[in-house]
Formats: structure tokens, sequence, C-alpha cells
């Protein structure tokens, strides 16, 4: 089911980016949305850019060098004003072209790639910021509408057929495959578009947080367009 509404009490909706960097991550909320409506032409700017790799960084440098029309240009000083405001913040963003993500066939019964539902980890206080420019944006859903699936009795027997070791390290075994991070939706529960513009600042997994971490996806890219993704 897919929904654009934000989830209450999870969500707060800010109209800056020192009002996203400075709200606390507090109680059920665990999101932080700087909600925009930008101009600019995102498309020119990805019609320009050489796919190198199924998911290419763009430098900087190469990003300067394009010859853009004057919507192009108005797209391009937005994404390096938002690097700048990043930077000066302490992150280290990166600017991807997307044509699609590895995905992962170790273990069918349980992808853990990123469009599997799932949370970041981190070892220090730290949290994840993104903004999609262009094509498909970010999904995310709402903690009470997940299950670990970890959790789920069908998917931990399987995990358990494919784990050879002592039954005390069964947890850190799941935990270093990162299976711990991944989640299921419930029934008819409803996801969520970041939408296009809008920067996000997420809440991670680290040790001693007293917030949920943010459940979020990468979406299937849609037919022959590339997503144009900020993210730190």
């Amino acid at each position: 089911m897919q929904n654009s509404s934000l989830p209450p009490n999870q969500i707060t909706v800010v109209n800056g980016f020192q009002h996203l960097v400075q709200t606390e991550l507090l109680g059920e909320m665990n999101a932080i949305c700087w909600k925009r409506e930008l101009l600019g032409d995102f498309e020119e700017i990805v019609s320009k850019i050489v796919l190198e790799e199924n998911v290419t960084l763009i430098e900087e440098e190469q990003l300067l060098a394009l010859q853009l029309s004057e919507e192009g240009n108005c797209a391009r000083e937005i994404i390096l004003s938002d690097m700048r405001l990043l930077e000066a913040h302490g992150a280290d963003p990166n600017l991807n072209l997307i044509k699609s993500y590895d995905r992962d066939a170790q273990f069918p019964f349980f992808p853990t790639d990123v469009y599997s539902f799932h949370v970041d980890r981190s070892p220090i206080p730290l949290a994840t910021f993104l903004c999609t420019y262009y094509g498909a944006s970010s999904e995310l859903i709402a903690n009470t509408d997940a299950q670990q699936k970890i959790l789920i009795p069908e998917i931990r027997q399987e995990l358990r057929k494919i784990y050879d070791g002592e039954d005390q390290g069964f947890e850190t075994f799941l935990s270093e495959h990162f299976f711990d991070l991944h989640f299921e939706p419930k029934p008819n529960a409803a996801i969520h578009s970041f939408g296009l513009g809008n920067m996000w600042r997420l809440a991670t997994d680290y040790p001693d947080s007293q917030v949920l971490p943010c459940i979020h996806r990468a979406p299937l890219e849609k037919p022959g367009e590339y997503r144009l993704l900020l993210i730190c």
C-alpha cells in the first residue's frame, strides 16, 4: 500500500536546514523532514552524467564541469548548497546517480540489500541524511507497522538452518550478517514516500540510543529512469 501522508508522531516537518539538524529526535519521533519544492531542471543534470556503474558517485568537480541551461544551473546550485550545508555540519555527503543497487541473492528467503525495509546502524551517535532530487523516491514505514524479520518464526527457523555454531552465538551471528536490521511490513501497512526535493534526517541504530531507528528502503527504480540521490 502506497501513501504519501506521513506517520503521525514519527515525523516532524521543519522549514529550514538549521531546524533539520537542531531538532531533537525524541520519543516516537525518529525522522525529520525539511519539506521543499525545488526549482531547477534536475533531469538535465541526470542526462549529462555518464553512468560508469550501476551506482556512480558524482564528484563536485564533475558537477561543476557540466554545461547546463539556466534551469539546470539552478538545480546544480541547489545541490552544491545542500552539500556545503551538510559538510559544515560535519557530514560527508555523496551525490549518487543510480541505475540500480546490487541485489542480495545469497539467501533468497532473506535478502539484506537496500530494497528491503531496514534501519541504518552506527557505532556512534549519528543520523542518516538523504534527499532524492530526481527519479523514484526512498520510502519509509512506521515502526508500529513493521516486525523485525528475525522474530518471525518461519524466518528464524530458516536462519537456524544456515547457522552452524553454538546456540549462545546465534544472536551474534544475526547481527554480524545484518539480519537484525531488516523488517517485514505488517498486513495493510502503509508505505510512505520521502518525496522529491525534501531533505531528511533519520534516526539510526547506535549504542544507548533512546529513539527507535527509522525503517526505510530504496525504491524499485522506474524502467529507463535513473535516480539522483544525496546521502550521508
